[in-house]
């Protein structure tokens, strides 16, 4: 019995294994195709706008460093942060008794020289009165009149120096150039200022926050469709769910180059009479180039849909310049929005919809339309022309479902143990 069942052993195996490779080679060469289920989406009537995007930093319109001219230790400070000042209020008061000592020194340096000045001009006269009566040389007249020249030069420099000290003395108050608000105070009372090379920023006033200017560097891929005038929405940290408005202003052209990216300063001019926008803040911005409202639109997603050619459902052939066009440009690239509106119109551009609806176990069959595409926001496309108001076009494939094989015969016997 033993020698009868090790002979059987190896038979049972390989005859199992026969007949799990014959049982998947038949379900795999009769099984059914699978069954393809589109996606689509309807043509609606919405507003769509083409835009450029960047990002920029908020500036005041206006902003003025002030700075001190001379060295010396702060005594007042007639402003703070936020301080609204008028033109010629005070600022700061530096120590003025090192200036007011300069000042008393060069009033007694030109009384000086103006007294050597009279003196110069006496002796000058006696000279000048012996030489008409040849009393005296020649020369020492001359010498006189030499020392009566430079008499008058250090009285004219003595009150040049006067000058200087009346102006420094005049320094020690810094007045506020400008009517506007205090954004930044880097001083404080009883600090030493030193400005022996640079001037150093005491205060930094800006005139009018009421209006204030956006600078977006744009890249140069988009500049082309950006002008001055347009419209502009943008949106900044601090307010998420607020949109403000601008338009722009100027359009620079020294470019700036980033990590090999070129891009040009834009200048936005924006409205900000409740103060809300502040200095510094960081501005998404969106430069309107065109407009359409109650457009006839498409999802993007409907544009890029291609059929593979061995697809079920799928048509025999495209229309000429389908395979052609390679950048989706304006047409609903994804992860962008809409470059310029001119490169938008492209004809030959085709979209698809169901010819014949699908049934179970079969495939839906598609026709491929031609149109002609507008402008677009990155998600939908304005159509011109080639499609009606409420048709379905196809925007992508739902996952497949495979139907399980019915007739498939089994080496096991399949069915036949049912009616057992």
């Amino acid at each position: 019995m033993s020698q009868l069942l090790s002979w059987l052993r190896p038979i049972l195996i390989l005859g199992g294994l026969g007949a799990a490779a014959w049982y998947g080679y038949d379900y795999y060469t009769n099984r059914p195709p699978a069954v393809v289920e589109y996606r689509t989406a309807p043509l609606t009537r919405q507003a769509v706008t083409n835009a450029v995007t960047a990002t920029g930093e908020l500036k005041a319109l206006v902003l003025v460093e002030v700075g001190s001219q001379l060295s010396g230790t702060i005594s007042t400070l007639g402003a703070d942060f936020n301080d609204k000042v008028k033109a010629g209020d005070i600022l700061v008061t530096l120590d003025p008794a090192t200036y007011k000592a300069s000042l008393a020194q060069n009033e007694g340096e030109l009384a000086s020289a103006e007294a050597e000045l009279s003196l110069a001009r006496l002796n000058a006269e006696r000279k000048k009165q012996l030489r008409a009566k040849d009393l005296t040389p020649v020369a020492d007249y001359d010498k006189v009149v030499a020392d009566l020249a430079s008499a008058e030069a250090r009285v004219q420099i003595r009150k040049a120096f006067l000058q200087k000290a009346q102006i420094d003395l005049s320094r020690c108050t810094i007045y506020a150039p400008i009517d506007g608000m205090v954004i930044s105070r880097k001083v404080n009372v009883g600090q030493t200022v030193a400005a022996s090379l640079n001037s150093p920023v005491l205060f930094e006033i800006a005139k009018d926050l009421a209006v204030m200017e956006i600078h977006a560097n744009v890249a140069e891929a988009d500049i082309g469709g950006v002008a001055e005038g347009q419209e502009v929405d943008f949106t900044v940290d601090a307010f998420p769910d607020r949109t403000f408005h601008g338009k722009v202003k100027q359009v620079r052209n020294a470019p700036t180059t980033v990590d090999n990216v070129v891009t040009y300063d834009t200048v936005i001019a924006a409205d900000n009479k409740d103060l809300k926008l502040k200095p510094g803040m960081t501005a998404n911005v969106s430069i309107v180039l065109a407009t359409r409202e109650n457009a006839l639109a498409i999802p993007n997603s409907a544009l890029r849909f291609k059929p593979e050619a061995t697809s079920p459902g799928a048509p025999a052939a495209a229309p000429t310049g389908e395979g052609r066009r390679k950048r989706e440009g304006t047409s609903g690239n994804p992860g962008g929005p809409a470059r310029r509106e001119g490169a938008a119109k492209a004809p030959g551009r085709s979209v698809y919809a169901i010819e014949t609806p699908g049934t179970p176990g079969k495939s839906a069959t598609l026709k491929a339309i031609p149109i002609t595409i507008g402008i677009t926001d990155g998600t939908r496309t304005e159509v011109l022309s080639g499609l009606s108001e409420g048709q379905e076009i196809v925007t992508g494939i739902v996952p497949s479902v495979v139907t399980p094989p019915t007739g498939g015969s089994s080496p096991f016997g399949g069915g036949s143990f049912r009616g057992r």
